[in-house]
């Protein structure tokens, strides 16, 4: 009976679990993680500081599910050390564990700039259910919070407060919001809805120095303004956690480092997910590890299913409105493209040599996922490519 060990309960790690059930019935599954609730939907944890939802509506697999697949899941250990020789790993809290097959899924950390005065009270990050807490707590006895960082999830936490009735101040390095997914004319549209929202920006703006003594008082911006905070929300990007493939000797770039079956260059040991660097690139996003766990799941129980990559593409929801982007957006204009505009709805397609390299929808994201395979397909659209964002198009054609 083959022992299998998943460390991380996000969807990477979920997804193998499934997958490696669905392939071998009979081996030991067990999943270990730091966190302290079963696998949850962390792009929801802005809705859990806004109060639309509870922690329990958070989570994606209740406690029966794991009972039901026999997998023994270990809440609030974080796995410190490995021996890839010997197959062993081992928690914090000293519980040793061995394996014949052990997938890395650690995920990602918040990265935290360095900003003269992030230590204090009142400044934080959004990674996982434990900082949500945080937040909710403290922001209780605030008024103003200062966002630094204009991303999804940084714009979607703000807003979550703002639903609290807090006054909000977005600091934006970019001279726009959401550069990986909208262009300057829709960034520019989305501003303008946020500060109808209630919303201010300083944008292309760097942060000098959070104020205060022990706990936020505010915050100095490069060239000396200041703007009033009791709270200060860090949304910066993150980093793969590789801390433990460190310790195991594991080949690490920018991520730990896999092939085209999610080994790392240990036949026993995968890694999917935020912490896994294929050709080259973190991929980052919720399909990438869904696809890679699967795989990895998959192979690890004895089959042979290949990962040549995720197109990088999102759909979301910011503030409500429907958003969906893919592939070189050209923010920049230099390529050639399509576009419709009226009302709350923008859509452009982004094509070169007669093929889609490039989307964004907002406000209707009809037809998104067609648009995804042509793009993957490298399908010629010459003939069909002034009439995709025409009303009533179908989709179909780009089969």
């Amino acid at each position: 009976m083959k022992r299998y060990v998943i460390i991380g309960n996000g969807v990477a790690g979920a997804t193998a679990c499934e997958n490696i059930r669905k392939n071998d019935p009979d081996g030991s599954i067990t999943m270990i993680t730091e966190e302290d609730i079963p696998f949850y939907y962390r792009v929801r944890l802005p809705e859990f500081i806004s109060g639309d939802i509870t922690e329990q509506e958070l989570i994606a697999k209740k406690e029966e599910w794991y009972r039901k697949n026999n997998i023994d899941l270990i809440l609030n250990q974080r796995v410190v050390k490995g021996d890839k020789s010997e197959r062993i790993i081992e928690t914090d809290k000293g519980k040793r564990l061995e394996y014949d097959f052990l997938l890395i899924a650690t995920g990602s950390r918040a990265f935290i700039p360095p900003i003269k005065g992030v230590n204090k009270a009142g400044v934080f990050t959004l990674r996982n259910i434990r900082d949500a807490r945080d937040i909710v707590n403290y922001a209780d006895s605030v008024e103003s919070v200062v966002l630094i960082g204009g991303g999804l999830l940084g714009l979607e936490t703000g807003n979550a407060l703002r639903k609290l009735g807090k006054d909000l101040m977005v600091v934006e390095f970019f001279p726009r919001l959401l550069p990986r997914q909208l262009d300057s004319l829709r960034a520019k549209k989305l501003q303008e809805i946020m500060e109808g929202m209630g919303f201010s920006f300083r944008l292309g703006a760097r942060t000098q120095e959070i104020k205060g003594e022990e706990k936020v008082e505010g915050v100095i911006l490069e060239g000396g303004e200041v703007l009033d905070a009791d709270m200060v929300i860090i949304s910066a990007g993150v980093r793969p956690d590789i801390e433990l493939a460190k310790t195991m000797g594991l080949r690490i770039d920018k991520g730990i480092v896999v092939d085209d079956h999610l080994r790392t260059d240990v036949d026993t040991v995968y890694a999917a997910g935020d912490v896994a660097e294929f050709n080259g690139m973190l991929y980052g996003i919720w399909p990438a590890a869904m696809e890679q766990g699967k795989i990895a799941g998959v192979n690890m129980a004895g089959g042979d299913m290949k990962y040549t990559g995720t197109p990088m593409a999102n759909t979301l929801k910011v503030l409500g409105v429907n958003l969906a982007s893919a592939g070189d957006i050209d923010p920049d204009g230099l390529l050639e493209s399509r576009t419709i505009e009226k009302q709350d709805v923008y859509k452009k397609i982004v094509i070169k040599d007669n093929k889609i390299v490039g989307c964004i929808m907002l406000g209707d994201t009809e037809g998104f996922n067609r648009i995804k395979k042509a793009m993957a397909d490298k399908r010629d659209i010459s003939d069909i490519k002034d009439r995709i964002l025409e009303e009533g198009f179908d989709f179909n054609l780009l089969n």
